[in-house]
C-alpha cells in the first residue's frame, strides 16, 4: 500500500477487542517508568548515589521487573502453547490459505520461539520482556523491505524525536504493514508440497513394486501425477479393461517376460509405456525401446519428452547418424533410450563391452513380428538374445498385432504370453469384386459371404476412367468422414488421387479453404517457391498422395494436416500402414486399391496392417475396409482371407552376412563365447536354435557355427585355428583389429575388406579441396543397386568439377574419357567396376545437395525423384556415422575421425550452420527451423524457455500442442546436454581410487 495514511485508524485489535493491547500497554508503561526512575535518580547532577543506595534502588528494580516479567513470561508461554496444541493435525496445505507475507512470519515466529526455548532459565528470565517487546517491534519479523536496524524510515518532511519511544501499538501497526509489503517467496509454497508428495509417491510405489504385496500404488505402482499428466497430454481418462488386466498380471508381477498380442490400436503401446514409466521411476533403471522406422523413433521421442520434463528422466534419440556409443553413464537421472533396431542392437553390444548391460532394466519391442523380416529381423533376433544370455535382470516385452507362432517366440525370449481380440471400435470387413461386395466371414465356406450388389449411375467416360468405383465409395464418406486408399506403387497413389479430384463436385473446395490455402503455401515454402503439380491440383478439394517419392518435410506437413482434418482422403503406399503413426490415422473407411505391393501379392500381416486403423475410437461406431479385386484374383483374395498370419521364422540363416557371420564375429569381439563350445551353447538360446530342427535340417548347428567361424578366420576377422580333433571345441578365438572395427562400425561384412581398401587407398592421396572424396567414401553400399546413373548429366556434373576434384574420379577408377565415351554412346572395351561408377555418381549427387541445401532443385537437376534423394541423404548420413567408428578402431585411419565427424553433423541436418542448433529438436524439420528462426529463436535455449502460446502466435501453421511438443523436446535436449558436461565435471573432480 503506497499511502501513508494511518490503515488501521482507532481499530485497535485483531477481533475487535483492545483488552490485549491494552495489557501489553500497560505492562510496556510500567517498565518505561521503572527505567526512567532508575536513570533519574542515578543521572542527578551533584547527587551521586551511594553503593548501598544503588544495590538497594538496584534489587527493588529488579524485583518488580522480574514479577512482571512472571506474568509476561507465564502468559507468552501459554498463549505459545495454545498455538501449538492447536495447529496440531492440521493439514499443510492449509498454509497455501494465507499470503505469502504472513507465511515468512509464522517461519520466523517458530524460529524464533525455537531458539528462544533452547535460552538458559536465567537468561530468559532476565531478559524476556526487553527481547519480547524488540522481536515484536523489529521489522525483521515483517520483511519489510523499509525497514532496517536501526530505525524505521519515516515520511518525507517528517521528523523523528530520538528520544521518544514508539508504543507497542504502532510497532505493530508498522510491522503489519511490513507484512502487507513483503515480497512473495521465489518458490510457492504449494509447488513445494507438491514435488514432496511426488517424492514421496515415488518412494512408495517403488517399494511396492518391490514387495510381492498386491498393493500397488496409487496408479500401477505411479505417483498420481502420471495420470494426470496422460490426461493432460494424452486425453487419457480411463484404461481399457484389457489394458488394467494385463498390467496386474501375476506374470508382471514377478518381473517374468511378456508377449503380448491384440488388433491394430487396440491401445498396446500404452500398457508398454506405463511400464516403461515404472522401471524409470519406480526401478530407477535405464529402458531400451525398440521401434521399427525412424519416423516413428522421433514421434515417440517428441511424444515422451514432456513426461521426461515432468518427472525427471532423460529421453535419447538412437536413429539415423544420432546416439552415442557407449552412451553417456548418468549418476543423477536414468535414460529412457527410443532406437531404430539397428541403433538397438549397437546400444546393447556398447552396454555388454562396458559391463552396464545390468543397468538396462527393460527392453521393449514394438512389431516383434519383424523378427521374421529379414535382416533387419536377423539384428532384431542377435538383439534380444545378447540382452537374455549377459544380463538375468533385464526384463524382455514385446508386442504386436500380428503374431502366429508364439510357442517358438515365448521359448526363444521365456516369455509368458497375453492376448486378447479387443477393438475399441467394431472393423467390419468388404471384398469389391466387380459389381458385387461381399462381406468378409471367417466361419464361412470361402471366408466371405454375398453382401449386396452396387448399383451406381456412372457416365461411360466416367466407368472407363473409374472402373473400380472409387469415386463412388469415397464420395459416401468425404468430406464428413476421413478415407485412405492403399494403392500398388507410387504412381499409382499420384493417378488415383488426381483422378478423384477431377470428378468431384465443386462444393468440396468451399471447405476449410483458408486452411487448405495455408498448406499449399507451406508447400510452397518447403519446395523454395516448386510444388509438385499433383499436390497443387489435389490439395483444394482435400485430397493428397503420400509415399516416400515425398520430402521428411512435405510428408510431415500433410500428415498434419490429414489428422487436423483438413485434408478428408489420402492415396497412400503401405508404408503409411507400417511406417507412420499418426495419432489421428484412423478413418472411418480404408480401401485397398488392389491385392498388391509393388508386384507382389498381399500378405495376411501387410493385410492386417492396412484395414486395422478403420473406425476412430470416441467417434465412429464401427470401420470399414474394401478390398479391390479383379475377377482372376478371386481364390488367391479368399485364400487370404481364411488363411492364418504368417509365422515368424528365424533369419540368421538367409541373411548369412548380416546374420549368422555377423553374430559370430560379434560373440567373440564382445567376449560373450570364445570358443565353439561357449557359441554353440549361445546359438541354442537363439529363434534359430529354438527351431533348429525346421530350419537346420541339410546341417546341425554345429556344423553351421563351423563353417561361420572358418569363413571368418579367413576373410581374416578372426584368429584362431579349428581342427578335426575332439578338443577343437575348446580351441580359444579373438577378435582381430579389422574384425573389431567391424562389428562396432555395424558395417556389412560383405563390404568391410572393400571399405578398408578404399579408406587406405584414400590415405595415399585424399583430395582436401572440397569434401568429395570423404562423400565417396562415405556413400552406402546399399544404395548403389536402385542407381542407374543419366550419362549426359553424369558428364555435366564431372565438368562442373575443378581439376583436384576430377582426380578423385581418377583416384576412385572412374577416368574421364570412360565418362565421356559413355555420354556419347561410344563402344567401351575397358572394364569399369558398375559399382564404382554408380558409388561415384550418387557421391555427386550428395556434393550437388550440400552445396545448394535443396532437396528439389537438386532432385530436378539429376532427374530423381525427390523422395529418392531424401532417402539418400538419411542413408548417407548413417553411414558416415558407421564409417567413423569403424576408423575409430584402426589407428592407421585417425585422419578419418575429425573429417567424418563433421561430415556426418553436415548430411544429418543439410541446412545453414545457424539452423543446426533448431534442427537438433526432436520434431523440428528445416521448414520449421527456418520459421522459428526468422521469429527469433535462434537457439536450443531459446526454444527451451519459450512460451507455447508465444510460438502459436508468431509462427504460421503452428499447432497449440506442437508447440507445446517442441517446447518440452527443447528442454528435455538442453537438459540432456547439461546433464552430460555435469558428469564430464564430476568425473575430471573425482578421486582416483588408486592414488600411490
Amino acid at each position: 500500500n503506497d499511502s501513508e495514511e494511518d490503515m488501521f485508524g482507532d481499530y485497535d485489535s485483531f477481533c475487535g477487542s483492545d483488552s490485549l493491547l491494552a495489557q501489553l500497554d500497560d505492562m510496556e508503561q510500567m517498565h518505561l517508568q521503572g527505567e526512567e526512575g532508575d536513570v533519574s535518580a542515578a543521572g542527578e547532577p551533584g547527587r551521586p548515589a551511594s553503593g548501598a543506595g544503588q544495590r538497594k534502588r538496584s534489587d527493588s528494580a529488579s524485583e518488580n521487573a522480574a514479577g512482571h516479567e512472571a506474568v509476561r513470561s507465564d502468559g507468552f508461554q501459554r498463549h505459545e502453547n495454545d498455538l501449538l496444541d492447536n495447529n496440531e493435525g492440521t493439514d499443510d496445505f492449509i498454509l497455501d490459505d494465507f499470503p505469502s507475507s504472513q507465511i515468512l512470519y509464522f517461519e520466523e515466529m517458530d524460529k524464533l520461539s525455537s531458539v528462544s526455548r533452547e535460552s538458559a532459565g536465567a537468561e530468559r528470565t532476565n531478559n524476556c520482556m526487553n527481547s519480547c517487546l524488540d522481536k515484536i517491534s523489529n521489522p525483521s519479523l515483517g520483511h519489510a523491505a523499509d525497514q532496517r536496524e536501526g530505525g524505521t524510515e519515516l515520511p518525507m518532511g517528517t521528523k523523528r524525536d530520538p528520544n521518544k519511544r514508539e508504543s507497542l501499538k504502532d510497532h505493530l501497526k508498522s510491522a503489519m504493514t511490513g507484512n502487507a509489503k513483503a515480497q512473495a517467496p521465489l518458490v510457492s509454497k504449494t509447488k513445494q508440497l507438491k514435488e514432496a508428495v511426488l517424492s514421496e509417491e515415488i518412494c512408495v510405489a517403488r517399494k511396492a513394486i518391490e514387495s510381492s504385496s498386491d498393493d500397488i500404488g496409487p496408479f500401477y505402482g505411479l505417483p498420481s501425477k502420471v495420470k494426470d499428466l496422460l490426461k493432460q497430454f494424452r486425453g487419457i481418462e480411463a484404461l481399457y479393461e484389457w489394458q488394467h488386466n494385463c498390467l496386474t498380471l501375476e506374470s508382471l508381477q514377478q518381473r517374468k517376460n511378456l508377449i503380448y498380442s491384440l488388433p491394430t490400436s487396440g491401445g498396446k503401446t500404452l500398457v508398454a509405456e506405463i511400464l516403461i514409466l515404472q522401471e524409470l521411476l519406480c526401478r530407477q533403471k535405464d529402458v531400451l525401446m525398440i521401434l521399427p522406422y525412424v519416423a516413428i523413433v522421433q514421434e515417440k521421442v517428441w511424444g515422451l519428452s514432456s513426461f521426461g520434463v515432468e518427472l525427471g528422466f532423460l529421453v535419447e534419440e538412437y536413429a539415423g547418424s544420432k546416439g552415442r556409443f557407449p552412451p553417456i553413464k548418468r549418476r543423477a537421472k536414468n535414460s529412457l533410450y527410443i532406437a531404430t533396431i539397428e541403433k538397438g542392437h549397437a546400444l546393447v553390444n556398447s552396454l555388454i563391452e562396458t559391463e552396464r548391460i545390468d543397468h538396462l532394466g527393460l527392453v521393449v519391442v514394438d512389431e516383434l513380428h519383424m523378427i521374421g523380416e529379414g535382416s533387419r529381423g536377423a539384428t532384431l533376433e542377435m538383439t534380444l538374445a545378447k540382452v537374455l544370455y549377459t544380463s538375468k535382470n533385464t526384463q524382455v516385452i514385446g508386442m504386436s498385432a500380428t503374431l502366429n507362432n508364439v510357442e517358438d517366440l515365448q521359448k526363444f525370449l521365456q516369455a509368458d504370453y497375453y492376448t486378447n481380440n479387443f477393438r475399441p471400435v467394431e472393423l467390419k470387413e468388404y471384398i469389391k469384386i466387380r459389381d458385387t461386395i461381399y462381406e468378409v466371414d471367417s466361419k464361412a465356406e470361402h471366408g466371405f459371404t454375398f453382401s449386396r450388389l452396387l448399383h451406381f449411375k456412372y457416365s461411360s467416360n466416367l466407368e472407363k476412367a473409374d472402373p473400380d468405383h472409387i469415386i463412388a465409395l469415397v464420395t459416401e464418406v468425404i468430406p464428413k468422414y476421413s478415407c485412405l486408399i492403399f494403392c500398388p506403387t507410387k504412381k499409382n497413389c499420384e493417378n488415383v488421387a488426381a483422378m478423384v479430384c477431377k470428378y468431384l463436385n465443386k462444393d468440396f473446395k468451399a471447405r476449410r479453404e483458408k486452411e487448405k490455402q495455408d498448406l499449399i503455401k507451406n508447400l510452397k515454402t518447403i519446395g523454395n517457391g516448386s510444388i509438385c503439380p499433383v499436390l497443387r491440383q489435389t490439395i483444394p478439394f482435400g485430397v493428397a498422395y503420400h509415399h516416400s517419392g515425398l520430402t521428411n518435410d512435405e510428408r510431415k506437413s500433410i500428415e498434419e494436416a490429414y489428422s487436423a482434418g483438413v485434408l478428408c482422403l489420402l492415396a497412400c503406399t503401405a508404408t503409411l500402414a507400417a511406417g507412420v503413426n499418426l495419432p489421428a490415422r484412423r478413418s472411418f473407411l480404408n480401401i485397398l486399391r488392389a491385392p498388391y505391393v509393388a508386384r507382389e501379392f498381399l500378405k495376411k500381416n501387410q493385410y492386417k496392417q492396412m484395414i486395422g486403423r478403420a473406425g476412430r475410437a470416441g467417434i465412429d461406431s464401427a470401420g470399414e475396409s474394401i478390398l479391390i479385386a479383379q475377377e482372376k484374383d478371386k481364390q488367391l483374395v479368399q485364400d487370404l482371407i481364411s488363411s492364418p498370419l504368417e509365422n515368424c521364422y528365424s533369419n540368421l540363416l538367409p541373411e548369412f552376412n548380416k546374420g549368422i557371420q555377423s553374430l559370430l564375429l560379434s560373440l567373440v569381439g564382445l567376449k560373450i563365447a570364445v570358443t565353439l563350445e561357449e557359441i554353440y551353447s549361445f546359438m541354442c538360446h537363439t529363434l534359430l536354435g529354438v527351431q533348429q530342427q525346421l530350419l537346420a535340417k541339410e546341417k546341425s548347428l554345429l556344423d553351421i557355427i563351423k563353417e561361420g567361424v572358418e569363413n571368418l578366420i579367413e576373410n581374416g576377422l578372426l584368429k584362431g585355428k579349428l581342427s578335426e580333433k575332439d578338443g577343437d571345441s575348446q580351441t580359444m578365438l579373438t577378435i582381430t583389429r579389422l574384425g573389431k572395427a567391424t562389428y562396432k562400425g555395424s558395417i556389412d561384412l560383405a563390404h568391410c575388406n572393400g571399405l578398408y581398401r578404399e579408406l587406405k587407398k584414400g590415405l595415399e592421396g585424399l583430395v582436401l579441396e572440397s569434401n568429395l572424396h570423404l562423400l565417396y567414401l562415405a556413400t552406402p553400399y546399399d544404395m548403389i543397386d536402385n542407381c542407374n546413373p543419366d550419362w549426359m548429366i553424369y558428364l555435366r556434373q564431372f565438368n562442373q568439377l575443378s581439376p583436384a576434384e576430377q582426380r578423385i574420379a581418377d583416384l576412385v577408377g572412374v577416368p574421364e574419357s570412360f565418362i565421356t565415351k559413355k555420354a556419347s554412346g561410344q563402344a567401351i572395351r575397358k572394364n569399369v567396376d558398375s559399382a564404382v561408377i554408380n558409388r561415384l555418381y550418387l557421391s555427386f549427387v550428395l556434393y550437388t545437395l550440400l552445396k545448394e541445401t535443396n532437396v528439389w532443385s537438386v532432385s530436378e537437376k539429376f532427374s530423381m525423384s525427390r523422395g529418392y534423394v531424401q532417402s539418400l541423404l538419411t542413408s548417407a548420413a548413417s553411414f558416415a556415422s558407421c564409417v567413423l567408428h569403424f576408423c575409430e578402431e584402426l589407428e592407421e585411419f585417425w585422419v578419418y575421425k575429425a573429417l567424418l565427424t563433421e561430415l556426418t553433423k553436415q548430411l544429418t541436418y543439410c541446412v545453414k550452420a545457424e539452423l543446426v542448433p533448431l534442427m537438433e529438436v526432436a520434431g523440428v524439420l528445416e521448414a520449421r527451423a527456418k520459421q522459428l528462426y526468422n521469429a527469433g529463436y535462434k537457439t536450443l535455449a531459446h526454444l527451451a524457455n519459450a512460451n507455447p502460446e508465444t510460438l502459436v502466435r508468431m509462427i504460421e501453421h503452428l499447432s497449440r500442442r506442437q508447440a507445446k511438443q517442441i517446447v518440452s523436446s527443447a528442454k528435455m535436449l538442453l537438459s540432456e546436454k547439461a546433464e552430460a558436461l555435469q558428469e564430464e565435471v564430476d568425473e575430471l573432480l573425482r578421486m582416483p581410487a588408486d592414488i600411490p
